[in-house]
C-alpha cells in the first residue's frame, strides 16, 4: 500500500511539475513579447500586440486555474506538509496552492482584458508623455483603474482594498505595515531634506555633460562586464523607461535610458543589472516552475538599489572605475578628481523625475505615489484632477513646481499598464537593501578592498546563496529573515542616509 501510495504521489507530482513548466513557458513568452513592445516594436504593432498578450494572459490563467491543477494540489497537500518546509517539493506545492487559490477567483475574461488594456495603455502613454498631454492618457488610465476595481471585487473584502493589490507585488505585506514604515521615513527625511536645502551645495556642474550617447554605451558595458554581465546570456538596450526582463536563467534583458546631459543611463544600467542578477542566480533546480525568480518586487528592488547605490555610488567602486570613465569623457571630466565625482554622484537635491532622484529624496517620490494610489481607490481624487494633486504634493514634499505633465504625473509607465500597488516596493527595497548590506559586510569584512580590486564574485555568491537561489520558496519576509536574521526595519536605512548626509553636507 505504501509503495502504491508513493508511486501515486510521485505520478501526481510529476504531472504537476509538467503543467507548471508549461505555464512558466507561456509566461516567459508573454514577457518576451512585452519586452519587444517596449524596446523595438514599431508603434503600429500596438493593437495586434494587445490582442496577443490578452490571448496569452487568458490562456495562462485558464491553464493554471484548471480543475485538474486543483485536483493535483489537493492530492499533494498532505505529501507537501510531510516534507521539510524548506524543501523544493514542499515549497512548490505550498506556493502553487497559494497562487492557485488567488488566481481562481479572477475570471479568465478579466485577466485577458487586464492584459489587453495594459498593452494598449502603454502605447498611449508613450505618445501622451512625448506630448506632455495628460488628457490624451486619461481614457486609458480610467479603463485601467476600472479594471483594477473589478479585480479587487474578486476577493474577500480586506482591511483596506489596497491590500489586495499590494499582495500581488509584496505578498503578505499589509498597507498598514507599509504606511508605518513610510511614516517613519517621512518623520526623518523631511527635516533632512530641509536641512540640506540650507547647506552649501555639492558641486555637480560637470554632471550636465555633454556625454555622447555612443561613448556612454561603451562606458556602461565596460562597468557592467566586471559586475557579471555576459553578452552570451544578457542584453542591454535603450528604452524610454528602464526595466529588466528575462525569459530564462540564461536570457537576461536589461534596458536603460540615455541622455546626453546626464549620467542617468549609467546608474539605471547598474540598477537594472541588480534585477537581472536576481533572476540569473535563481536555482537551476527551480527553473521552469512557478517558484523560480524573485520572491517579491520589494526584495527585487533591494537588489537593484544595493548595486546602484551601495556598490555603484561607493568610493571603492569609483576608485576602481573612475580613471577609464574619466578618459571616456575628457572634455567634461578631465579636470574632475575622483573625490569630486564621488561627492557629485551622491549629492542630495530635490528633482522632478523619480528615476533620477538622489537616495534621500527618492523615497518622497515613492510615498507621494503610494498615497495617491490609495486616494484614487478611495475616490478622494478624481482621475481628471490627478495632475493637480500630484503637483501639490511635489510642492509639499520636495518644494518643487512641476512645469508640465511629462515631468509630473506622466513620468512613470506603471499606471499605463494598470500596475497599481507596485510603487511602495521601491522604498521597501531601499530599506531592505541596507539591512542586507550590513549583513553582507559583516560576512565579507574586506568587501571594500574586493570592490576596489574589481572582484565582485564574492559579493555575487553571497547574494546567490542567501537570497537569489531560493526563488519564491518562502514569503518575502521569510526570505529576508533567513538571509540576515531579521524582517524589515527602517532604522539601518535611516542611519545610512544620515551618515551620507553628514559626510557630504555636515548636517
Amino acid at each position: 500500500m505504501a509503495g502504491r501510495m508513493a508511486a501515486a504521489v510521485e505520478e501526481s507530482y510529476t504531472e504537476l511539475e509538467a503543467r507548471l513548466a508549461r505555464i512558466a513557458d507561456l509566461s516567459r513568452i508573454a514577457r518576451v513579447l512585452s519586452w519587444d513592445q517596449q524596446v523595438i516594436m514599431p508603434p503600429g504593432g500596438a493593437e495586434p500586440r494587445a490582442e496577443q498578450l490578452a490571448t496569452l494572459g487568458r490562456t495562462i490563467h485558464e491553464e493554471f486555474t484548471a480543475e485538474e491543477v486543483g485536483r493535483l494540489l489537493e492530492e499533494l497537500r498532505s505529501y507537501g506538509e510531510s516534507l521539510p518546509y524548506d524543501s523544493d517539493e514542499a515549497s512548490l506545492i505550498r506556493v502553487a496552492e497559494q497562487d492557485y487559490e488567488k488566481a481562481r477567483r479572477v475570471p479568465p475574461e478579466l485577466t485577458a482584458e487586464l492584459a489587453r488594456a495594459a498593452s494598449l495603455g502603454q502605447q498611449v502613454w508613450v505618445q501622451a508623455r512625448a506630448e506632455s498631454d495628460f488628457a490624451k492618457f486619461l481614457p486609458a488610465l480610467e479603463r485601467n483603474v476600472e479594471l483594477k476595481r473589478q479585480y479587487i471585487d474578486c476577493f474577500e473584502p480586506a482591511e483596506e482594498p489596497y491590500d489586495i493589490l499590494l499582495d500581488d507585488y509584496e505578498h503578505a505585506m499589509s498597507t498598514a505595515h507599509v504606511r508605518a514604515v513610510f511614516d517613519r521615513l517621512k518623520e526623518e527625511l523631511v527635516p533632512i531634506i530641509q536641512a540640506v536645502a540650507e547647506a552649501p551645495p555639492v558641486d555637480e556642474s560637470f554632471l550636465v555633460g555633454p556625454f555622447p550617447i555612443e561613448l556612454q554605451k561603451e562606458a556602461l558595458l565596460a562597468i557592467l562586464r566586471p559586475l557579471g554581465f555576459d553578452e552570451t546570456q544578457w542584453r542591454l538596450d535603450p528604452t524610454p523607461h528602464p526595466f529588466a526582463s528575462y525569459s530564462g536563467l540564461t536570457d537576461i534583458r536589461i534596458t536603460t535610458r540615455y541622455l546626453e546631459d546626464g549620467l542617468m543611463a549609467l546608474f539605471a544600467g547598474i540598477h537594472e543589472f541588480g534585477h537581472g542578477l536576481y533572476e540569473h542566480q535563481s536555482s537551476p533546480e527551480l527553473d521552469r516552475t512557478t517558484i523560480s525568480g524573485g520572491v517579491s518586487l520589494g526584495l527585487h528592488e533591494s537588489q537593484s538599489r544595493l548595486w546602484e547605490n551601495l556598490v555603484g555610488r561607493s568610493r571603492p567602486f569609483w576608485r576602481r572605475f573612475y580613471e577609464p570613465f574619466q578618459r571616456a569623457f575628457p572634455e567634461v571630466l578631465g579636470d574632475v578628481d575622483v573625490e569630486a565625482f564621488y561627492r557629485a554622484v551622491n549629492r542630495i537635491r530635490p528633482s522632478l523625475i523619480r528615476v533620477e532622484a538622489d537616495q534621500v529624496t527618492y523615497n518622497m517620490h515613492v510615498i507621494l505615489r503610494f498615497e495617491l494610489e490609495q486616494d484614487i481607490l478611495a475616490g478622494n481624487v478624481e482621475l481628471r484632477d490627478l495632475p493637480e494633486a500630484w503637483n501639490a504634493r511635489m510642492q509639499e514634499y520636495l518644494g518643487i513646481d512641476v512645469p508640465d505633465d511629462a515631468h509630473g504625473v506622466l513620468q512613470d509607465v506603471h499606471w499605463s499598464a494598470g500596475v497599481v500597488g507596485y510603487f511602495p516596493t521601491y522604498s521597501l527595497g531601499n530599506v531592505m537593501s541596507v539591512q542586507i548590506w550590513e549583513a553582507l559586510r559583516r560576512d565579507l569584512p574586506d568587501l571594500d578592498d574586493q570592490i576596489e580590486a574589481g572582484e565582485f564574485a564574492p559579493l555575487r555568491e553571497w547574494l546567490r546563496d542567501r537570497i537569489h537561489r531560493h526563488g519564491r520558496k518562502f514569503t518575502p519576509q521569510e526570505t529576508l529573515e533567513r538571509a540576515i536574521g531579521s524582517t524589515i526595519d527602517p532604522e539601518p536605512y535611516l542611519r545610512y542616509l544620515k551618515g551620507k548626509v553628514a559626510e557630504l553636507y555636515g548636517v
